[in-house]
């Protein structure tokens, strides 16, 4: 079987080997997804060589353009170049051998079979020979072409030995079930629960690189819920794996949290590739088990769960190593916030109330309508469309306050030095008293929010402070 190979880097690296009189294969992901004609194949392109890849790496770039910047990494024998849209790694065909501590494998020298032996998966054990005599032969030692027909997770070697080795595999089998719609092999799948507790070597960067490429698949619940039932997630994510279950007492039972915030996750990611705003509806439910409580008369409930959620995000960020910044910030205030707009679906909507909510909110107020028309995981179609409707009604009049009253990132027409200058103060809790008293007032409508009708209420709050104006025009 041979494969055509189209790509102009595979006729350029073919030249180097020939002339070189050396053996090159292109293998891995980039094989995997030329046969499966995905419509977003692997931008990386992973070349084995037999002998030095370092040496084929640089005078293939050298071919291309001699300014091209070669990348090397001694330690692992790779190098790397990146090209028009692809990142191009060079590595000499290897064998390993593993300490049971450690991710990081004893390399010796090998031979293709050596190298292909040595790959997570069936599907990424493909090769194509780049050489001039054989260029596009096909090297598939254990029936990769089957399991990609046929939609299978399966490990090269014996299942127990791939994921003991390198436990992140576990953590990549899960991954690409989920980014393929394939399922995992019952032998390998049954070896990831039995070495689930491996994952604990692995680092938690590495861990959750795994969960954002799991994240931003079309349908995510598939691999969150391959984590709970292999036991990863209790282990990497022990927040969201609390999630799961279903309390009952008296007959009445809630649902399941976990279940629910997949299902969430699954509803966003139809409406948007904004990998924090899926961080969002993953966790906007997290804190329902610390805030859990049963009453005879009103059932379930899980008051102040959006509060307590907001408050756990910097911690679930820390530990998972994701970052502490202004996208924190951003998962940190939707979770907080996601109650606002059903709460108001549900209520006679005033102007007052979308107010505060468009202060609140700011540019992030349309992720915040997608997260909570995610939300809506009813099974009653009629109840849906009731949340539905109501929802757009709420966007409606939000539209029609920001046009009228542009609060959207509000900032007071009147800030605390004008408040200073026009009094002659120090800064002080009189500034802070006059900031809030004008904010309160164009919020729930009682001013415009102009800067002449905030002024006038600076004037008239700050004398009720005993203040006088410097300007006794202005009085």
């Amino acid at each position: 079987m041979k494969i055509c190979l189209n790509d102009e880097i595979f006729s350029i690296v073919s030249d180097v080997v020939t002339a070189e009189n050396r053996e090159a294969f292109v293998i891995g992901g980039w094989v995997r997804d030329c046969i499966l004609k995905r419509d977003h194949p692997d931008k990386d392109i992973d070349i084995v060589v037999l002998g030095s890849g370092i040496e084929i790496a640089r005078k293939c770039a050298r071919r291309i353009d001699r300014n091209i910047k070669v990348t090397v990494f001694k330690n692992f024998g790779t190098a790397m170049f990146r090209w028009k849209d692809y990142e191009i790694e060079f590595v000499g065909a290897r064998k390993e051998s593993y300490d049971r501590s450690s991710r990081k494998p004893v390399v010796e020298n090998g031979t293709l079979g050596d190298d292909q032996k040595r790959r997570d998966f069936t599907i990424n054990a493909l090769a194509i020979c780049l050489n001039r005599e054989r260029f596009g032969e096909f090297l598939d030692p254990f029936d990769g072409i089957s399991d990609l027909k046929n939609k299978i997770i399966r490990t090269p070697l014996e299942p127990n030995q791939t994921f003991s080795d390198d436990p992140l595999r576990m953590m990549r089998a899960i991954r690409f079930a989920a980014q393929l719609n394939f399922t995992i092999e019952k032998k390998t799948l049954k070896s990831i629960s039995d070495n689930a507790a491996r994952i604990s070597i692995v680092s938690k960067e590495r861990i959750v690189t795994e969960l954002n490429k799991m994240i931003m698949c079309n349908h995510p619940s598939n691999g969150f819920s391959l984590l709970e039932k292999t036991g990863l997630l209790a282990i990497i994510f022990p927040e969201l794996d609390n999630l799961k279950g279903v309390d009952k007492k008296e007959g009445k039972g809630h649902k399941d949290n976990f279940i629910h915030s997949i299902k969430v996750l699954d509803n966003i990611s139809i409406q948007t590739d904004n990998l924090w705003l899926r961080w969002a509806a993953l966790l906007h439910d997290i804190a329902k088990p610390v805030t859990k409580k049963y009453s005879t008369d009103t059932g379930w409930s899980f008051h102040g769960h959006e509060f307590i959620g907001s408050k756990m995000i910097p911690d679930i960020f820390r530990n998972l190593k994701l970052p502490l910044n202004e996208k924190m910030k951003y998962v940190q205030k939707l979770v907080d916030l996601h109650l606002r707009p059903i709460v108001l679906s549900q209520e006679e909507v005033t102007d007052s109330a979308i107010r505060r909510l468009l202060f609140e909110a700011g540019d992030d107020i349309d992720d915040l309508m997608l997260l909570c028309e995610a939300d809506i995981t009813s099974k009653n179609e009629a109840k849906k469309l009731k949340h539905l409707e109501n929802f757009r009604y709420v966007r409606n009049k939000l539209k029609e306050i920001e046009e009228k009253d542009a609060l959207r990132n509000f900032q007071p027409p009147v800030d605390g030095q004008e408040i200073i200058s026009a009094f002659g103060i120090k800064p002080g809790k009189e500034v802070g008293i006059i900031k809030n008293a004008i904010r309160e007032a164009i919020l729930d409508g009682i001013i415009p929010n102009s800067h002449e009708d905030a002024r006038k209420l600076m004037i008239r709050k700050g004398k009720e402070l005993g203040l006088t104006p410097k300007n006794k025009s202005i009085s």
